[in-house]
């Protein structure tokens, strides 16, 4: 099993790095991202430890989040192993991680 990023996903955390790159200098945008990225490794032994994701349960995808500082780090099982799909700053409306999964509300 392995950790996949999606292409979404991964500009998401380029996003928040640029982000805290400017606003609070580079040694505190690597550490955000390195916590980031070390919160995923416990999924490639316990996959489930997420909690569902219920704004994405109208997929049917089986979405899950860890929470690591302000980030959601939505992830779902997939034959490959563990896609990481988004991540998604807590202090934003919920109703954008649905939308950013293409989906409209209805």
């Amino acid at each position: 099993m392995k950790i996949i990023w999606s292409g979404f996903a991964s500009d998401s955390l380029y996003e928040i790095y640029k982000y805290y790159k400017v606003a609070a200098g580079k040694n505190v945008a690597q550490r955000i991202k390195s916590r980031i990225f070390a919160a995923t490794a416990q999924l490639l032994k316990h996959p489930l430890s997420g909690q569902i994701e219920t704004n994405l349960q109208k997929l049917g995808e089986d979405h899950r989040y860890l929470v690591e500082g302000n980030y959601k780090i939505i992830y779902k099982r997939v034959k490959e192993g563990i896609l990481i799909t988004d991540v998604f700053d807590t202090r934003q409306d919920p109703v954008k991680i649905y939308e950013s999964s293409g989906k409209t509300i209805k």
